[in-house]
């Protein structure tokens, strides 16, 4: 049976509750302050800025700037409903410090009998609420916690055997069997918003710190155009919906505007899942190949997740165990090749440009996300986890579930994976999937004087071409630091030495 919000309330209606916004944050379509505002008569928001997550985080962090701006936008969002059913003065809380103090104590300012929050299956987020139920219900005040970042979750779809599944397609299938209208509904908000509490006099000032408040700087955010809160998610999804119906064929090049560009909606909730997964099951239902593709990337989202509820130990472990023994690559010359990696220095042209777009805007396509995972682990035989934490730092819509999924599909050590004797040639997917070059030359400007084949392997190139281009490799552009074909025979040796130290 499909448990609700409405469900989690209790009966009869509270005086006093907190929503307790994570990563959701937006109004329309949420599920923890619907369930709230139809639980209590007087309802108030809250945002914790969690030093236990922000401590680690360089000084200047987009994703910092992108919740910040986000909060303003969902402060705004909750005046504005607040005053369209008659209640004046409704702000979003902001605090910051340890959630794990904060909440407890903004709970026991207000008064409140419960706080209501969106479930969060990531092991630390699991350790933080734990200690946050223990310390509300030492001053009498429950925490519910509700469905809302993903469509099913945890348990809601499983095998005939009642098992979590472990390869894509049947999930995908299940949960194709599984939805309807219902699973994908709105909660109505709105209905309810009367409960909406004015703000606290004992909260003092209302108002969102600024980044240098909180001992951040700002980025380049703006200049990269990506729009902040559920206003510009709304952009952007209006923006996609026009082109969804040409996704499953405009995804694939990195140089073409095929992507929706929602990651990091997704990834803070401004943007409800549902509403994309209703954009695009009934664009599928009604023939849209394009919006049946997205789908499917919806659905690989939910999968990750319930696979990192299953599997927790994939946090820093391979799912299959016999490939945690794989031997990787070190000393010196491992350390100076991952350098090299992380600052787009491979010799590899579709490789350096895709890495150097991660750090100079924070989005990589996701065909580049395959390709440069699989030149790191198969071409450089190098740790699949140094590459998921550079990635952790650096990608605007980080998601702890997805990142270790893809990179653990990448590595061929998760579920479901590539298998380990598929190794992508970077040459290859660069004449196939940028054949004029024109990513490749947004990123590595260098190789500008240089056109055709030479542009995807410069090392190929005749001596006059690259006189021609004024180029020296080496000098203006490194020469490719492995050979691949060399690269693909070791990594095949690697992995059959895992699986027989494994089999035994």
């Amino acid at each position: 049976m499909h448990a609700t919000p409405a469900s989690h309330a209790p009966a009869p209606r509270l005086d006093h509750a907190l929503v307790w916004f994570r990563r959701d944050l937006r109004v329309d379509d949420h599920a923890a302050l619907y369930a709230a505002c139809r639980g209590a008569h007087r309802v108030h928001a809250a945002f914790v800025l969690d030093t236990d997550i922000l401590a680690s985080l360089p000084r200047a962090d987009r994703r910092v700037e992108f919740i910040r701006d986000s909060l303003v936008d969902l402060d705004d969002q909750l005046h504005a409903l607040g005053r369209s059913h008659g209640v004046a003065d409704v702000h979003l809380i902001v605090r910051h410090g340890s959630a794990r103090d904060e909440l407890p104590r903004l709970a026991a300012q207000l008064g409140v009998q419960a706080v209501y929050a969106a479930h969060d299956d990531e092991p630390d987020a699991l350790a933080r609420d734990a200690v946050v139920r223990g310390r509300l219900a030492d001053i009498g005040c429950l925490l519910h916690t509700v469905k809302d970042h993903v469509v099913f979750e945890r348990d809601e779809v499983m095998t005939a055997t009642g098992s979590p599944y472990s390869v894509f397609t049947p999930y995908k299938n299940a949960w194709l069997r599984k939805v309807n209208d219902f699973f994908l509904r709105a909660w109505p908000v709105a209905r309810h918003a009367g409960s909406l509490a004015p703000w606290p006099a004992e909260a003092g000032a209302p108002g969102v710190p600024g980044l240098a408040q909180i001992g951040f700087e700002p980025t380049d955010l703006r200049r990269l155009r990506l729009p902040t809160g559920s206003t510009g998610a709304h952009e952007l999804l209006d923006d996609f919906l026009d082109r969804i119906d040409d996704y499953d064929r405009a995804r694939e090049f990195p140089a073409v505007k095929g992507p929706s560009y929602l990651g990091p909606h997704l990834r803070f909730g401004t943007v409800s899942v549902r509403r994309l997964a209703r954009e695009a099951w009934q664009r599928t239902q009604a023939g849209s190949r394009g919006a049946e593709v997205w789908l499917s990337e919806l659905i690989w989202r939910d999968f990750y997740h319930q696979i990192l509820h299953h599997h927790p130990r994939v946090v820093g472990h391979a799912f299959r165990p016999e490939y945690d023994g794989l031997h990787w690559e070190h000393g010196k010359h491992a350390e100076a090749h991952f350098e090299a990696w992380c600052e787009g220095r491979t010799g590899y042209p579709l490789v350096d440009a895709g890495m150097r777009q991660l750090v100079q805007t924070g989005y990589m396509h996701n065909r580049l996300r395959m390709v440069t995972a699989s030149f790191l682990v198969k071409d450089l035989g190098l740790d699949w986890r140094r590459g998921e934490a550079w990635f952790a730092r650096w990608l605007n819509d980080y998601d702890l579930a997805a990142n270790n999924g893809g990179w653990q599909w990448a590595a061929s050590t998760g579920c479901d994976a590539q298998p380990y004797f598929r190794i992508f040639n970077p040459v290859s997917q660069s004449e196939k999937f940028d054949p004029d070059g024109r990513f490749i030359l947004r990123y590595v400007p260098e190789l500008a004087g240089l056109s055709g084949p030479a542009l995807h392997a410069p090392w190929k190139a005749r001596p006059l071409e690259l006189e021609a281009a004024g180029l020296a490799l080496g000098r203006d552009y490194p020469a490719p630091i492995v050979d691949h074909e060399l690269a693909r025979q070791r990594t095949l040796e690697r992995f059959a030495a895992a699986r027989a130290a494994g089999g035994r």
